[in-house]
């Protein structure tokens, strides 16, 4: 038995009631409360997650750029200074190594968010492909992560820093901001289908952060949040989760993240080839939206059929908590993918009748 690796949330973790699980190698929260309660909080307050298991990998170097647009799928070009930028890195077969986040800091200088089961892979596959005058170095070990979710996340980390966090747009980042007194890059990406920041800080300061947070949000209802409620939250919104909407086996464009795949730039990324293909052509399978009409819930791996044929399988499956429906993402043959056609997804000794219906199955409300 390896033994399992923590965030250095973890001694704080039973003070705030986590029940916690084996996540990829990593001891984490599935639940505080219930996952109900902390899928309810973030859709209509805020939550607070712990994803100081992300791995941060830096790039410096004046030819880090170049090096980048080899190495991602999305157009690293079009970074400005204090941007960030969603991408995929390929195999050469159009497979994905990963799915993160690009955030430009300065010229050659850039700092890479993968997941967390992915660090020694992504981190061993670019430096595999370093040439001329790039630095890459894997930082995780010093940086920690806390996402905080939820149409009042503004509000609460407002009270904490007299940066004008209105300043930060989706998709940017401030680095150096004073949170609760302690140093922070400060970005607004989000990973539930809400508005939120998150706060990048050193390992030392993310036991002071965590509580000052949780402090700060309490009038308002703010929760701790699991990793139960993080799936179903992203679910929801049709984010993609790495090793089951996204794998070596499964391109960007099947998965249905095309829009970070830029193949009309000029440099020659992994995988370019094979995605202008599927991009022009059409991919053999597709990332769709199932509902259940007969009553049981699809689960990940559970294979799905039209008549006899087994035409893909589930990747992502719950009972939605915001929509109380039982629905899935499967990937599925494309010319089986179109809105209304009827499905069997195989559950347990059963075939059960479901739905192809649109995605995202929930759109946060406009202001």
């Amino acid at each position: 038995m390896t033994e399992l690796k923590r965030t250095p949330l973890f001694d704080v973790y039973a003070k705030y009631g986590a029940k916690t699980i084996d996540f990829g190698g990593w001891d984490l929260p599935v639940q505080f409360s219930s996952i109900k309660d902390e899928h309810e909080a973030v859709r209509t307050k805020a939550g607070l997650f712990d994803v100081s298991h992300m791995g941060e990998i830096e790039v410096k170097g004046t030819d880090s750029l170049e090096y980048l647009q080899k190495m991602m799928t999305n157009d690293v070009s079009l970074l400005k200074d204090g941007g960030a930028q969603y991408t995929a890195m390929c195999y050469e077969n159009g497979g994905t190594v990963d799915d993160l986040l690009v955030y430009k800091k300065a010229d050659n200088d850039y700092l890479l968010v993968v997941n967390a089961a992915n660090i020694e892979k992504d981190f061993a596959w670019l430096q595999e492909h370093v040439s001329g005058d790039v630095n890459v170095v894997n930082i995780s070990n010093e940086v920690s992560q806390l996402a905080l979710q939820g149409p009042l996340a503004q509000t609460v980390l407002q009270k904490l820093t007299s940066t004008d966090l209105n300043e930060i747009k989706v998709f940017k980042f401030k680095d150096n901001v004073e949170v609760a007194g302690k140093k922070a890059l400060v970005s607004r990406t989000g990973y539930t289908g809400e508005d939120g920041f998150e706060v990048y800080c050193h390992h030392s300061d993310a036991i002071t952060l965590w509580d000052e947070i949780l402090a700060a949000g309490k009038e308002e209802g703010v929760l701790p949040i699991g990793l139960g409620a993080r799936d179903t939250l992203r679910f929801e919104a049709n984010l993609a989760l790495y090793g089951q909407e996204l794998s070596k086996d499964i391109t960007p464009i099947e998965a249905g993240i095309g829009f970070a795949v830029k193949t009309n730039k000029e440099a020659d990324f992994f995988g370019k080839a094979v995605l202008k293909q599927q991009k022009e052509e059409g991919a053999p399978r597709k990332l769709v939206g199932i509902e259940m009409i007969d009553k049981g819930i699809p689960r990940h791996g559970y294979e799905v059929f039209v008549g006899e044929e087994q035409v893909g399988e589930v990747t992502t499956g719950t009972q939605s908590p915001t929509l109380k429906k039982n629905i899935g993402l499967a990937l599925i043959k494309t010319e089986l993918a179109s809105l209304g056609t009827e499905v069997e997804v195989q559950v347990r000794k059963k075939r059960l009748k479901a739905v192809v219906v649109a995605t995202p199955f929930y759109k946060r409300p406009k202001k």
